[in-house]
């Protein structure tokens, strides 16, 4: 078991790094097309960051896990509300636009009931099952929230920076494929490998996803949350997380549907409240008293209620 773990620990390097050289050769690969700091951020990095939940969800969809696709998609939303806004708010206080609180925030919490209605088969009685159709649905969400982004860009002034290179064109496609090929080598050893935990440990793949695999794939997003929030950039910190869940939500778990109708757990059900209910509870803290702000209080309110259902997953490994 230990050889298993330190796989899962080699698969979660091989993700982050390999999704780093490919948003770096990406990125430069642009810069030559003469493609806008704009663009590549709101695409490239945007994916790149997303990239280890996308290759985990296509092979584990692809051969037929779907414990391990849903966990990890509703583990790694739940870890980037409560866990990484808990962190970020801690190290300072988030203050916010007011398109945040009263547009992504809303939208990220339609993107969580659409999801809920499709895996309960509230509009078509039949199995509990997210079929390709509802990836269409899903997909079509995330192309009206594309709209809606680059709506908002032609409103407003946003700058995003990205490092200058004089990288050759030997050097951009290399880091390119290095990049994919660590996110698949990546992606298949913590699947495999956790799935074998868990079958040894006689825990679910739906705890393991849940737990290890959401977290390990959303160390990206815990990195640049991190670090925008110790530059004081507060809107790329909470844009960062709400754009991730609406991301995962709408987009990967659309693919993955694509590439295998995946069947639904309804004790995931669960879950999704508690990702509702801290979605709430994100509005209500940046909206009372007309703040726009996530005061470290409330950050400590997710980042210990976070810590409880953990703790709680552990209890119930069954």
């Amino acid at each position: 078991m230990i050889i298993q773990f330190l796989l899962i620990l080699l698969g979660f390097i091989l993700l982050i790094q390999g999704a780093n050289w490919m948003v770096d050769g990406a990125s430069a690969l642009a810069r030559k097309h003469n493609i806008s700091n704009l663009a590549i951020g709101l695409t490239i990095v945007a994916f790149g960051t997303s990239a280890p939940e996308l290759v985990v969800n296509s092979i584990a969809s692809f051969e037929g896990h779907s414990d391990i696709v849903f966990g990890n998609i509703i583990g790694s939303n739940i870890f980037n509300l409560f866990a990484i806004l808990g962190i970020v708010g801690l190290i300072s206080p988030i203050a916010v636009q007011s398109s945040t609180v009263w547009k992504e925030i809303p939208i990220s919490f339609i993107a969580i009931v659409v999801l809920y209605i499709l895996c309960n088969s509230f509009l078509i009685q039949v199995d509990l099952t997210l079929s390709r159709l509802d990836g269409f649905v899903l997909f079509a969400f995330f192309t009206l929230f594309l709209l809606y982004v680059y709506k908002q860009l032609k409103m407003e002034s946003l700058n995003f920076e990205v490092p200058q290179n004089n990288f050759t064109n030997l050097k951009i496609w290399s880091l390119i494929f290095i990049g994919i090929a660590g996110l698949v080598i990546g992606g298949n050893l913590v699947v495999s490998s956790s799935i074998i935990v868990a079958t040894f440990l006689g825990i679910s793949e739906k705890t393991i996803g849940l737990t290890i695999v959401a977290m390990g794939t959303s160390l990206p997003e815990l990195v640049t949350s991190v670090v925008a929030a110790l530059k004081k950039n507060n809107d790329i910190a909470i844009g960062n997380i709400i754009g991730s869940n609406i991301f995962n939500i709408s987009l990967i778990l659309s693919v993955s549907a694509f590439i295998r109708p995946i069947n639904y757990n309804p004790t995931f059900n669960g879950d999704i409240y508690v990702l509702a209910l801290g979605t709430i509870f994100l509005f209500i803290a940046m909206f009372t008293g007309g703040k726009k702000k996530l005061d470290r209080w409330e950050a400590l309110v997710l980042l210990v209620t976070y810590l409880i259902y953990t703790i709680y997953l552990i209890r119930n490994v069954a």
